[in-house]
């Protein structure tokens, strides 16, 4: 995708603040991201996705490995649990913000 300062105009998230988990899954291979807005992970390593982005950029995601979070591309996720099925669409924020608990 082009790097510019938003991937895409509109998201999908388990709840309104986008803080609760969508899935949880493993990394088929080792990532690491061209900026500081990706976060990085091994083979195997549990990933897990807080929001996808939908629209011009539908191959990146957004997630946490650890106390690391940014975006990554889905391809490289093996999804192995669901935590929620429901889907809102929402318009993405200008900055990547998030706190993990």
């Amino acid at each position: 995708p082009e790097l510019g300062r938003r991937f895409a105009e509109r998201k999908r998230c388990a709840d309104l603040e986008c803080s609760m988990l969508m899935c949880r899954g493993k990394a088929m291979r080792d990532f690491k991201g061209p900026d500081c807005r990706f976060v990085n992970f091994k083979k195997g390593e549990a990933v897990y996705v807080y929001y996808k982005l939908i629209g011009e950029s539908t191959e990146l995601w957004a997630g946490s490995v650890g106390s690391d979070f940014g975006y990554f591309p889905k391809d490289l996720l093996e999804i192995n649990h669901n935590y929620s099925n429901e889907e809102l669409e929402l318009p993405t924020d200008v900055s990547l913000t998030f706190s993990v608990f």
